[in-house]
This record gives structure tokens, sequence and C-alpha cells, in this order.
């Protein structure tokens, strides 16, 4: 999928629409997604200045992004959005600089009806960054409300 393909699909936005493309997908098990982090970033003006780093919230929403496409390509959720509901085990290993590229893994644990957990990690050439478990809600977009 390519940035157009992804902004059909989640809500996201520049400046906050972090996937670039979005390398393999399994439906309803695996997707495998990039974040090419460059110096442009609007953060890095103040995080921090003269030591640029992404910071780890935004790596988390980068996380959050790429699960929710693996959500909304089910069948069962098109036209719908994808919520965090939790943030569990969230760990950080390494700092994220300008011309880092994020590879983010995200795979389906377990699921029902209108929720669901996943297990995300990033990674900068091959070392993990960030691993966390997310739980998602999937629910009506604002549009339906």
């Amino acid at each position: 999928m390519d940035a157009q393909e992804i902004m059909e699909l989640i809500p996201n936005r520049y400046p906050i629409c972090y996937i670039d493309y979005v390398e393999e997908l399994i439906l309803g098990e695996k997707v495998t997604a990039v974040k090419n982090v460059t110096i442009n970033e609007s953060f890095f003006k103040g995080h921090f200045p003269n030591n640029p780093v992404m910071p780890g919230v935004l790596i988390i929403e980068t996380l959050a992004q790429a699960a929710s496409i693996l959500i909304l390509k089910d069948p069962n959720f098109l036209g719908k959005t994808a919520y965090l509901g939790a943030i569990h085990n969230a760990r950080f290993r390494k700092v994220v600089r300008p011309g880092d590229v994020l590879k983010l893994e995200v795979t389906m644990e377990k699921q029902k009806e209108n929720m669901g957990v996943v297990k995300a990690k990033a990674l900068v050439d091959g070392k993990k960054v960030c691993t966390a478990e997310l739980m998602f809600i999937v629910g009506r977009t604002d549009k339906e409300i």
C-alpha cells in the first residue's frame, strides 16, 4: 500500500499520518509498514533542538497507525475507525533520529467482535527500538456520530 491508499483507510492526515508505505499485509494476521524519519518532521523543532530524537509517544502512535491498517482492512471494519484502548508493556530500547527507517511489525494476538489486542514492534536496522501490546476498539467514524 502506498501513502494514498493508507489515507483512504485510516483517518490520520499530515502532520500526524506517520506511515509512508506498507510492505506486507496478511489479512487478520500481520502487517509490516515503514516510516522514513526525516529532519523535516515538525516534532524535531522542539524535541530536542540540537539533539533531534523522535518522541517515544510518537513511536507508539506510529505503531498504532500500522495496527489500524491491519484492523481496518478486515472487511467487517471497512469504513470504521480503530481507536487505541490501552498500551501495555511498552519498552523503549533505542532512540530514533532523522535518517532512520522505522520498520513497524504488528501481529494480531486476539480479537473478539470489535475489540482486540496486537503485539507491535518498531525496528531500525533490524534492532528493536520499541515493543508494546496495544488494545484496540473499532467504532463508528465521526461522520456517523
